[in-house]
């Protein structure tokens, strides 16, 4: 694998001769030995004085800032004065208000300075974390290798992460394993595309396609709705009288537009993401960065086919939605839940795994969210896995969706012990979308003529359109009463309505 030069990755990433560097000259106690004379000849072979350069550039004509380690100078090692470098170069990002775009390739800390060296990790990851509290993106891209501090600091911290098709990446070096316990480290864990599968990097790209992928997550995360656009309010459509197993039934077509489809007819810009970042990844879960026309958004969604009767919606995947919950939060960007699932996972495995206390995590995230929320009820909403992806500041939902606590077969389980019951247990629960509608539940129906598996583009398009206005409606509100306004409205269902007399 050919390994690039800091500034090799530079030209080929950014735009032509738009680099500009913040480096200034390394102030750093006198150096005797074989330290001196390793960092001289360090800065011989590469014409760096130090293992990171950082810097602003254009990328695709946005201005963003840059931190680039070199592989050639000390192994990309991080010691002090590189640290420090790093730090000043963040904090200069955060107070110009831009992008942030980390590539380290490293072996972490440099050994010859020791534990001043290690806790270099520590001040950098609070720079970040700085940067990222002020709204601000940041985007790590691992190349070939990424190990040791860098990758368990700086390196992991990314809203979003890619990683160089074949890199290493990993916490402890496979020379140190073997050293330290006599046997190599086993083959294909530490590496880009391990760590794909397992969720803890979003995509593995070559550098020669970092730019387009930089580039679209930052058009999605910087961009805001024109000012003078105005919303549309649109008519209420007279729905007809569909019972409520009819409903069912058509939202368990086969052939009936997910998440999937409304993303690629309907979205303007999708960036897809993968994985808790913490080493799970669940099929039945969609996480992405979006644009519906103008308005950006991260949208956590339940697929109806990535969930199987085999793998069902489990723990995993609520823990990747409030990944996506708290990726709306630190961008400052809408979020969009879509529900639907045929229910999470019964199993020793979802017991064991938490899902009950993600259900309860997810609730109280999306209710304390300070971001404008829309929820969509697509398709099923079956149990708490819906429950969990449901508060919002405007809850939609298509014709034939629904919500219950448990499937219509279920709850006629409990009541009738058999199954034969379901149509009438749906109706009798309320559980069709103009009866959520006529509850305060629901804010806004969307109609399907007569069925979204015969319509699947003009669906999907008249769903886009409803997302559009509900979020750019919700971002003009003041913060404080939008959320007032949310509270309120989960807390008065169920209560009895009061009529003036």
């Amino acid at each position: 694998m050919t390994r690039l030069t800091a500034h090799e990755l530079i030209d080929l990433v950014f735009d032509r001769d738009s680099w500009k560097s913040w480096d200034t000259t390394i102030t750093e106690p006198a150096r005797n030995g074989t330290y001196a004379d390793e960092l001289a000849a360090a800065r011989e072979k590469t014409g760096l004085d130090e293992s990171v350069v950082t810097g602003a550039a254009l990328l695709r004509g946005r201005r963003v800032a840059v931190l680039v380690c070199d592989f050639g100078f000390l192994a990309g090692s991080i010691g002090v004065a590189a640290g420090q470098r790093l730090v000043t170069a963040i904090e200069w990002a955060t107070a110009a208000k831009l992008p942030l775009i980390a590539l380290p390739v490293s072996g972490g800390t440099r050994m010859q300075e020791g534990t001043t060296a290690f806790l270099q990790m520590v001040k950098i990851t609070a720079a970040v974390t700085a940067h990222k509290a002020a709204h601000l993106p940041y985007l790590v891209y691992l190349r070939n290798p990424t190990t040791g501090g860098v990758f368990a600091s700086w390196g992991s911290l990314g809203h979003v992460t890619v990683a160089e098709p074949g890199a290493l990446v990993g916490f402890l070096g496979p020379r140190v394993y073997e050293a330290l316990y006599g046997a190599p480290f086993p083959p294909g864990v530490q590496t880009a595309e391990n760590l794909q599968a397992h969720g803890l990097v979003d995509a593995v790209r070559p550098p020669e396609q970092l730019a387009e992928i930089l580039d679209r997550a930052l058009r999605i995360m910087t961009s805001r709705p024109a000012d003078d656009e105005r919303t549309s309010v649109a008519v209420p459509p007279t729905l007809p009288e569909t019972p409520a197993w009819e409903s069912v039934l058509a939202s368990r077509r086969t052939g009936r537009p997910g998440v999937r489809e409304l993303l690629f007819i309907a979205a303007a810009d999708v960036l897809p993401l993968n994985g808790t970042g913490q080493g799970e990844k669940d099929p039945g879960l969609t996480l992405a960065l979006v644009r519906f026309g103008d308005v950006p958004c991260v949208l956590l969604g339940q697929d109806r086919h990535g969930q199987t009767v085999q793998r069902p919606l489990g723990p995993a995947a609520l823990r990747e939605a409030r990944r996506g919950i708290r990726l709306a939060q630190e961008l400052d960007l809408p979020l969009v839940t879509v529900i639907d699932t045929a229910g999470a996972a019964l199993s020793k495995e979802a017991e064991e795994g938490g899902l009950a206390g993600e259900i309860a995590r997810c609730l109280a995230e999306l209710v304390a969210l300070r971001t404008p929320t829309v929820s969509l009820l697509l398709g099923q909403g079956t149990g708490g896995g819906a429950l969990a992806l449901l508060p919002a500041d405007r809850v939609l939902a298509a014709q034939h969706g629904w919500l219950s606590p448990l499937p219509p077969e279920g709850a006629s389980a409990i009541i009738h012990r058999d199954v034969t019951h379901a149509p009438e247990m749906a109706a009798a629960q309320n559980i069709r979308s103009v009866d959520l509608l006529a509850g305060g539940v629901v804010h806004t129906v969307i109609p399907e003529f007569p069925d979204a598996t015969d319509e699947p583009v003009q669906f999907c398009e008249r769903v886009g359109t409803a997302l559009h206005t509900a979020l750019l409606a919700l971002m003009r509100q003041d913060p404080q009463q939008r959320l007032a306004d949310r509270f309120e409205h989960f807390t008065r269902i169920g209560e009895p309505l009061t009529v003036a007399v």
